[in-house]
């Protein structure tokens, strides 16, 4: 077993575990025990910047596919609360995700230009 592949392992159970854990706080009731930036929106920019700088550490050949799954992933999200009595849908919820696609997908970009540079 090479080092890669545990690195590689280990990036893809934390970011499916993320993936995970962005489901199930989105479909809880609202609540002040949950974690929470203060501002709706910026909860989807962080928890979509997380996901994309993850999902591109753990399948690095696959950014395209990838982020385009994440934003499918952020579009069911808002249509399973949209099921759900305490949260609704908006789609400035989904835009917030993909803004924060584009910021992880250039943190990840950039920190893998500093790598190869140092």
């Amino acid at each position: 077993m090479t080092a890669s592949f545990v690195t590689r392992t280990h990036w893809r159970w934390l970011f499916w575990l993320t993936a995970l854990a962005v489901l199930v706080l989105s479909l809880l009731p609202p609540s002040p025990h949950l974690p929470d930036t203060g501002w709706d929106k910026s909860n989807h920019l962080l928890a979509f910047a997380v996901l994309a700088v993850l999902g591109l550490r753990s399948y690095p050949g696959s950014r395209g596919p990838l982020l385009a799954g994440l934003l499918a992933y952020g579009g069911l999200i808002e249509g399973l609360q949209s099921l759900t009595p305490d949260r609704f849908a908006e789609w400035a919820d989904l835009l917030a995700d993909a803004a924060g696609l584009l910021l992880g997908w250039g943190l990840a970009t950039a920190w893998s230009r500093w790598r190869s540079t140092g």
